[in-house]
């Protein structure tokens, strides 16, 4: 369902400002959050509230968009189309129109009553392309329609405590003294926000006191079953806020090996460990399979929290179901079989690996899991345990995740 807001008056420089931001989204297919980061650092003039209804207009835009260009009657194209768009959003919202020039033709009743014909239609009145609806369908069922619902929600601000620097009660002892309601979740080190706010300015931010992190992906670290002492590798690190969760987890004792192919996102987690006290976690680029190869047999726990298709976070990063196609989920199942392939050795004999994905779709789960251990290379190995995230039944990201145990004896194709 749309979100519906106070009433809002609009102002001519901010539609504008968001006009031009949903075109380089859409025109020159670039990330929605670097985007509407990007103006917000370039207009640093503008309130809070000037922010917010930025934000909050580019990101519901993307999440309806869809239903909006239907409504409209085609996908938008100029400039002039992108004001009709974002005046079918706020007809839709209930809000009043100002009498300008860009939202003339836009009748608030016809625009109703074309919401009405197509609700009939789940792809255009949830809002998403028709392979993916197709795709959803055949491999959730009758889950498909809840999890729609769930995703075109807003997504829940959750934090982690960063307990190598402080509790979680006093973090919300912090927060508290600087107005910010919290509350904690049946997590060990996670609270909830529940009214979203910037965070990251904040001297405790600073300071590494916490991180922002989906209680779902929250749930990773503990899944492992990472203990002080253990040496562990994170094969896809990225910019490591799962890596820093298991530093955490670990009391700063044993050695942690995060990889990845982005140098970026490495550098990223450098910033991140030293602002959150880690002192076990070092950083390795992959340039080769060869580098690869030289960890096999030395890891107690191996997270592979693989590329995947993001659609449990379309909450948080709704343009990914318009960036993402069929194409690309058959080249993303090819590369995550590869990598459990490559990266499985790299557990040791009586060790265990977790293979992770912030997808709901079971071909990049549990069909991925079956079909690596019925390889030869997945010979060495057993499924222990499996847990499945939905939306709509924690009402936070989509999740998936296998731990698997290599075995002391069969080597496997290896």
């Amino acid at each position: 369902m749309i979100q519906k807001y106070k009433k809002l008056r609009l102002y001519r420089n901010l539609v504008a400002a968001s006009v031009a931001a949903l075109k380089k989204i859409f025109s020159e297919r670039k990330l929605a959050d670097q985007v509407v980061a990007s103006l917000l650092r370039s207009n640093k003039k503008w309130g809070s509230k000037d922010r917010k209804f930025l934000a909050s207009t580019v990101y519901d835009t993307v999440r309806w968009y869809r239903l909006f260009y239907e409504i409209k009657g085609a996908p938008p194209v100029t400039e002039a189309d992108w004001w009709h768009i974002l005046g079918i959003k706020w007809i839709l919202e209930d809000q009043e129109l100002p009498n300008w020039e860009q939202f003339e033709g836009l009748d608030t009743a016809t625009v109703k009553q074309r919401q009405q014909q197509l609700i009939g239609s789940r792809k255009i009145h949830a809002s998403i392309p028709d392979w993916l609806d197709e795709r959803g369908f055949n491999e959730l069922g009758a889950a498909w329609e809840p999890f729609l619902k769930a995703s075109n929600e807003q997504a829940a601000l959750v934090l982690r405590a960063n307990t190598l620097k402080t509790s979680r009660r006093d973090l919300m002892d912090v927060l508290n003294s600087k107005g910010i309601e919290t509350q904690e979740l049946n997590q060990d080190a996670a609270l909830l926000v529940p009214t979203r706010r910037k965070l990251t300015n904040m001297p405790s931010y600073e300071r590494g006191y916490f991180e922002i992190q989906d209680a779902s992906s929250q749930q990773v670290a503990p899944f492992l079953g990472v203990k002080p002492g253990m040496y562990v590798v994170d094969a896809c690190a990225g910019a490591g806020g799962k890596s820093l969760h298991i530093a955490a987890m670990m009391q700063n004792k044993g050695r942690i090996l995060s990889l990845d192919v982005a140098a970026n996102k490495l550098e990223q987690l450098k910033i991140r460990s030293k602002r959150a006290a880690v002192t076990i976690l070092k950083t390795q680029l992959i340039r080769s399979h060869k580098s690869i190869e030289q960890l096999y047999g030395l890891a107690d726990r191996l997270l592979l929290d693989v590329p995947c298709s993001g659609l449990g976070t379309l909450r948080r990063s709704p343009q990914i179901k318009w960036r993402f196609n069929a194409k690309l989920l058959t080249k993303t199942l090819h590369l995550q079989q590869k990598i459990l392939r490559e990266y499985a050795p790299i557990c040791k004999k009586g060790g265990q690996m977790v293979y992770a994905t912030c997808s709901v779709l079971p071909s990049e789960n549990q069909e991925q899991v079956a079909a690596f251990l019925s390889s030869d290379f997945g010979a060495s190995f057993k499924l222990i345990k499996e847990q499945v995230i939905l939306p709509q039944d924690q009402g936070y990201d989509g999740f998936y995740m296998a731990l698997l145990e290599r075995k002391e004896d069969n080597l496997g194709a290896w």
